[in-house]
């Protein structure tokens, strides 16, 4: 990350991440700072890497600047520029203008493409990384986030404001900005100040579905279900029935003593079966196995006429139902 004014600008960076809001104020800063040795509105070009030719970014590049000592060229969603457009942005870095700042930016560009390995060149700080933080250090950064509007927000109305909302930082700032221009007095921002202005617009995930199913929790599945309206049944059953898959293998190696072989038996990371032991025991052997029988009675009434919601739900509550 650029950090101070005292280090010299280097000719090219790469933004990458999902968070939003860290790529603006890393941008806005690294604006700020070439602005101050002219005017940018002279100074400056920004292209998008879905309709931009390398050709032209490599031009804007070439420019030289006007009453300036520097100029800035920025490149958005630079990770949707084609190959070949990329291999001219690639071969300009082999010997960049003195004059020029190249600022990329991408929602997510792999370290081992040659456009992020020819940024990187540049120096140690070319790379900016703007990964989004975990989900349970959101609340803890919105918190943080609020004191810039000048108030402070209680745990739990950070909390549910994430809740609401979702993970997408500038949303969150947004309406955190909100809240500060109508809050009055000086203590925290709370839940009811939060329930009051903000509307939900945040969706459950499809795993978050998947999990609470996984634990045998009706309440919540049918809470997360009415939050999901870009997910369908067909999505939700395909993805139910493979951790059933995965309950019954993590059951049969609980049974013989391996249960600490089950992400390598399934290929996958050991994070994504931590709970899995733990979810299994909560199923007997011969309910997995109706589940998986119905599950194809299910698909069945699906495709043959049975609103897909209500064939769905009842599926899902017959095997995780505790009667």
């Amino acid at each position: 990350m650029v950090k101070n004014a005292e280090q010299p600008l280097l000719a090219a960076y790469l933004i990458t991440g999902t968070d939003e809001l860290k790529r603006q104020r890393v941008v806005e800063r690294l604006r700020e700072r070439i602005e101050k040795s002219g005017d940018l509105s002279f100074n400056s070009d920004t292209f998008n890497g879905e309709t931009a030719t390398g050709e032209a970014i490599v031009a804007a590049c070439n420019t030289m600047p006007f009453a300036s000592d520097v100029r800035l060229v920025q490149v958005d969603v630079v990770d949707r520029l084609k190959k070949d457009d990329q291999e001219q942005i690639i071969s300009y870095l082999e010997s960049p203008s003195e004059t020029t700042v190249l600022c990329l930016i991408a929602s997510g560009l792999a370290k081992n493409t040659r456009l992020y390995k020819a940024v990187a060149k540049m120096g140690p700080n070319a790379i900016i990384d703007c990964a989004p933080p975990k989900l349970r250090e959101l609340p803890t950064q919105v918190r943080a986030m609020a004191t810039s509007h000048g108030v402070v927000i209680t745990d739990s109305a950070a909390s549910l404001l994430v809740d609401l909302i979702g993970e997408n930082t500038v949303a969150l700032d947004a309406e955190l900005q909100k809240l500060a221009l109508a809050h009055r007095g000086t203590d925290p921002i709370n839940d009811s100040e939060v329930a009051a202005m903000v509307s939900r617009t945040a969706e459950a995930k499809p795993w978050e579905f998947v999990d609470a199913f996984s634990s045998r929790n009706v309440e919540k599945c049918l809470m997360l279900r009415t939050r999901m309206e870009s997910t369908t049944p067909y999505a939700l059953l395909a993805m139910c029935v493979t951790r059933i898959r995965e309950l019954i293998a993590a059951r049969s190696l609980g049974e013989r003593g391996q249960i600490n072989t089950l992400a390598s038996y399934l290929g996958v990371p050991d994070w994504r079966v931590k709970n899995h032991a733990r979810w299994a025991q909560a199923f007997t052997g011969e309910e997995l196995r109706l589940a998986l029988l119905h599950a194809r009675d299910a698909e069945q009434a699906m495709k043959s006429g049975t609103d897909p919601e209500t064939a769905f739900q009842d599926w899902y509550l017959s095997v995780i139902g505790r009667l």
